[in-house]
């Protein structure tokens, strides 16, 4: 395959008011909205556990995470709610979204440098962003969504 046809696949959702991707490689699954079951004694972006499957995953509030509003969806949209279960080093992690959207492919070429700050998320977290259909999709880096002592106390809680 000629470098020109490297595509990367991200899965895009609505968080808040803008459109993210998650590259497709980090994402375990995609799941509708289920009860949470909210645990003490963590940060206040950690919703809490969900059991899938016999498997415990921590849920992460993004919006809290990131200082954002919950979308004003319809009705009908908010069926399209959930969580993504990512893999974030060999940690599995699930994270609200407001709307899942579709898998997308992209030419790397086309990512163009995170502005310094977006809709208040910093620029670390951000691995680029590309303009999708007239509009911005930002791409997010989970790498760096959290540092190793955050990591190493979610993956105590899938346990």
């Amino acid at each position: 395959m000629a470098e020109s046809e490297i595509r990367i696949q991200l899965v895009t959702f609505q968080l808040g008011n803008e459109k993210y991707g998650i590259d497709i490689m980090d994402v375990k699954e995609i799941v509708g909205i289920r009860p949470i079951r909210p645990i003490p004694n963590v940060p206040p972006y950690v919703a809490g556990i969900l059991k899938i499957r016999r498997m415990i995953f921590p849920i992460i509030d993004l919006h809290k995470r990131f200082h954002i509003d919950k979308a004003d969806l319809s009705e009908d949209d908010k069926l399209l709610s959930g969580f993504v279960i990512i893999n974030v080093s060999h940690t599995q992690i699930g994270i609200i979204i407001d709307k899942v959207s579709r898998v997308i492919s992209i030419d790397p070429a086309s990512i163009q440098p995170p502005p310094q700050i977006i809709s208040g998320i910093g620029a670390e977290y951000i691995q680029g962003v590309v303009n999708e259909n007239d509009e911005y999709l930002i791409i997010l880096n989970i790498k760096k969504l959290f540092d190793p002592n955050e990591l190493q106390q979610l993956n105590k809680i899938n346990l």
